[in-house]
């Protein structure tokens, strides 16, 4: 039976109005912890994906949910599944900037087929799933059709991230050849790709959470989306105008394309 993703789509947007509440009354005003694996994660992080799979879990029983604070609930590789990331961008969102987002998506047998990313520092929500197209507030957004690397505008994330994945000679060409090359990170350089305001973009070192949206969001909104898998588990995304997305996933020589 397929499931129902104008009804699903529903529910993400709910539970990411629960995750709202948390998050906004917290921002500036949260402290900062870092986890084992070195990156930041504040009270907010955790009470906002508390909330996210309370909706999900109450609006759709028994499906699996993975989330970045507290790990797999059930399977999430196969059947139906729920990956989330309360706030992506935890090191902007603990410094106050206010372009962190909240992640949701819906897989099906691991391939993502619903998406939401949700800025509530901006009042933005782009949500799509598969057929459905796009909307941002509720209108149609499509991907940039640039063609000339010359002229658009790329982004990509934090150089490190490239340098995990020995990507740094990409990175390097990149500033040599891209004049307007801008590092809007985390899933707010996501967003902007999706409406067309940003290019093309080079995202490395990603978890499953901070790429599935992405993965039905971009061909939905008339993009392309290649996701490349690294020797250290982790993943990267080129998304974009297509005829960009074929050149600047060229640059790159560690992953695997998937």
């Amino acid at each position: 039976m397929r499931p129902d993703l104008a009804r699903l789509a529903q529910l993400a947007a709910r539970a990411a109005d629960a995750a709202r509440a948390e998050i906004l009354p917290r921002f500036r005003r949260v402290a900062v912890e870092i986890k084992n694996d070195g990156s930041p994660v504040t009270e907010a992080d955790r009470a906002a994906e508390q909330a996210i799979r309370r909706v999900l879990h109450e609006g759709d029983p028994g499906v699996a949910i993975l989330g970045e604070e507290f790990g797999a609930d059930g399977n999430w590789q196969r059947g139906a599944a729920w990956v989330i990331d309360p706030i992506d961008g935890t090191i902007g969102f603990a410094r106050g900037i206010p372009l962190f987002s909240t992640l949701i998506a819906r897989l099906e047998d691991g391939v993502s087929v619903l998406g939401l990313i949700d800025l509530p520092g901006l009042g933005e929500r782009t949500v799509g799933w598969k057929g459905g197209g796009v909307t941002r507030n509720g209108v149609p957004v499509r991907c940039s059709q640039a063609t000339d690397l010359r002229s658009a505008l790329v982004a990509h994330g934090d150089v490190f991230c490239f340098d995990r994945c020995e990507e740094r000679a990409a990175f390097e060409r990149m500033g040599r050849e891209i004049p307007i090359l801008r590092g809007y990170t985390d899933g707010f350089g996501h967003a902007q790709v999706l409406a067309g305001g940003i290019d093309a973009m080079v995202d490395l070192d990603l978890n499953p959470w901070d790429a599935a949206a992405t993965q039905i969001l971009v061909p939905e909104a008339g993009g392309r989306c290649v996701t490349l898998a690294y020797p250290t588990g982790k993943l990267g995304l080129v998304f974009g105008a297509p005829a960009l997305v074929e050149q600047l996933a060229g640059w790159l020589s560690r992953g695997r394309v998937l």
